[in-house]
């Protein structure tokens, strides 16, 4: 009989194919013999997030054909940090996609984490109580709605379209009890920390430093992880693509840190280095990467996922996993309320809740987590919320209506949908 403890076996780490050919790869001993093998894997439908980049590239061109300051300095960093808070709500709802739910109330919990972290810093609370107070608060409502749909086994569509609703009423009371802070339905960011995530830069040297140290790391993470497989006898790819693969990241880092640091000012006045929250983005993501691909916390996420009648009769215990997945959701959602609120320089009682979780599921579904479960990385929020502000931003420089923002960003979305689903049904076959 196994155990309740007992831990199951260990499985290559998600976003590795594991079909009969998978095994290929150990012949792979050359870039040419590589290059073949994932030719063989995208004819097979295995595309991964090719289709989605070389869409964004399509996008990018198109957008600066029609306009050429789309890349431009000042706007490439405007599109960077505008696109921030579509980032972090994305990672937070990869977290339970991943389990096959969905969190439709995370808009709004950010939201009212926002405003509690506000009210704070208005009444003289030091920032960094502001924030942990409001990070508690998400967390807890999160892990909440996770152990009912866990416990209970309802729909998380259900408890969590309940739980919109409920938290866009909470979001009203608390603003509108606010008293004098919250003057016309409206409480202002008054914190030079919180505001400089959004507003403040690093200075043009510490810039360089900064990139250039976090992706030389991201990509010697990478080389020693393909080492490590190579020596250990698994799926992993020659020496030279784990090359290229990390001067790859490398290169990306230098090429951000050189548009950052161009004057993006406008007259007697010197705007340079890379924005605050371009850094909190970076570092959100680290550690939730590290948290899915190498615990054993996220590895029983990817087998729920997967399979939750497989992982309960392997001892998981599916309440206690798919609650921490909903406290961690809330957790990052009121990460976003942060960020949001520094973008914004304030909290009304018509932030768009309800359209900053769609626009999180968008991302992340475009970038290359499945609406199904058991498929997805926390990078993938990162390209599905560029994605996602190119299209807000190009849109708005061409003069086009909020309108065609929403219709363009509905079809990209319906387009990778369609797109997870093909793939899913050529990787069966």
């Amino acid at each position: 009989m196994t155990s309740v403890n007992q831990e199951p076996p260990k499985q290559d780490p998600p976003g590795l194919i594991t079909s009969p050919d998978a095994s290929a790869d150990l012949l792979a001993n050359s870039l040419g013999d590589y290059l073949r093998i994932v030719s063989r894997r995208i004819r097979s439908g295995e595309s991964g997030a090719l289709p989605v980049i070389i869409g964004l590239v399509v996008v990018v061109v198109y957008f600066q054909v029609r306009n050429s300051l789309f890349l431009s300095p000042l706007n490439l960093v405007n599109l960077l940090a505008q696109s921030s808070f579509i980032v972090t709500l994305g990672m937070a709802e990869i977290f339970v996609l991943l389990l096959g739910d969905i969190d439709l109330a995370a808009g709004f919990t950010a939201a009212c984490g926002a405003v509690v972290a506000l009210w704070m810093l208005a009444d003289g609370f030091p920032w960094w109580a502001a924030v942990l107070v409001a990070l508690a608060g998400c967390a807890a409502y999160g892990a909440l709605q996770g152990f009912i749909i866990a416990w209970l086994r309802i729909p998380s569509f259900v408890v969590t379209l309940a739980g919109q609703l409920a938290l866009s009423g909470v979001l009203l009371v608390l603003i509108n009890s606010a008293g004098n802070i919250g003057n016309g339905g409206v409480i202002s960011l008054q914190n030079s920390v919180i505001n400089d995530i959004e507003n403040g830069h690093l200075n043009p040297i510490a810039t360089w430093i900064v990139m250039i140290a976090v992706t030389v790391l991201a990509g010697a993470v990478i080389f020693w992880g393909d080492f490590r497989r190579r020596s250990a006898g698994l799926v992993a790819p020659p020496t030279s693509v784990s090359f290229l693969k990390s001067g790859a990241i490398v290169g990306a880092g230098v090429l951000v840190a050189w548009v950052a640091n161009i004057n993006r000012g406008r007259g007697f006045l010197v705007v340079e280095g890379m924005p605050w929250g371009v850094l909190v983005v970076l570092v959100i993501l680290f550690a939730w990467t590290v948290l899915l691909g190498r615990t054993k916390f996220g590895r029983y996420i990817y087998a729920i996922g997967g399979s939750a009648e497989a992982a309960r009769r392997a001892g998981i215990s599916i309440v206690k996993i798919r609650t921490l997945a909903f406290m961690l959701c809330g957790l990052t959602a009121g990460m976003t309320g942060i960020i949001y609120a520094s973008y914004l320089g304030s909290i009304s009682t018509d932030v768009n809740g309800g359209q900053n979780v769609l626009n999180a599921v968008a991302a992340a579904v475009i970038g290359g987590t499945s609406l199904f479960g058991g498929r997805g990385k926390m990078v993938h929020a990162v390209i599905g919320g560029l994605v996602v502000g190119v299209i807000y931003n190009g849109l708005e420089l061409l003069g086009l209506s909020a309108s065609a923002q929403l219709i363009w960003t509905a079809l990209v979305l319906l387009a990778a949908v369609i797109v997870d689903r093909v793939t899913r049904r050529g990787s069966t076959t």
